[in-house]
């Protein structure tokens, strides 16, 4: 769908960033939307603790606001269900003493969409570890992720299974 011409195409990961989807669907004026859901059951992620699911109008952004300002050794990035992988992955990095920055990113497009001061601040240049996660080709993935990073997603069309059987 992120090909389709002028199809702005948002993946939220939990139930707090599907109401920030929708009302960003029913505010698009000049081009039609694709909310992308998933079938799984996924955590609703505690605001308390991840950053507020507002800030899915900007397409991406930091999710352990207590990383913003520090320098991670490397940036996980996923969007829908997988963003929750991504969060279960984190205290197991944190503990062999990796900081890792997590990033969800619900659209591509709206992310594009903002300053390229914004845009280095999810994801700064200098940081080339990366990793993305989606349950999907993993075409397009390296635009953000960069020549270093790596992108796990799934390669071969029509398999129908539990999540957890699949990944």
């Amino acid at each position: 769908l992120r090909a389709v011409p002028n199809l702005l195409v948002i993946r939220p990961c939990d139930a707090n960033e599907t109401r920030w989807a929708w009302q960003t669907a029913i505010e698009q004026r000049d081009r039609p939307t694709a909310l992308v859901l998933t079938r799984q059951n996924v955590p609703t992620l505690d605001r308390a603790i991840f950053a507020p699911a507002e800030r899915l109008r900007r397409g991406a952004y930091v999710l352990n606001p207590s990383d913003e300002g520090k320098e991670p050794d490397v940036i996980l990035i996923a969007s829908g269900s997988e963003v929750a992988l991504i969060v279960a992955a984190e205290p197991i990095l944190r503990k062999a003493k990796v900081n890792a920055r997590l990033v969800s990113m619900p659209s591509w497009r709206l992310f594009e969409e903002q300053t390229v001061e914004y845009r280095q601040s999810v994801l700064p240049r200098a940081v080339t570890a990366r990793l993305a996660v989606e349950a999907a080709s993993p075409f397009g993935w390296e635009r953000w992720t960069g020549l270093e990073g790596v992108i796990i997603g799934i390669d071969r069309f029509g398999a129908s299974a539990p999540s957890s059987h699949l990944f």
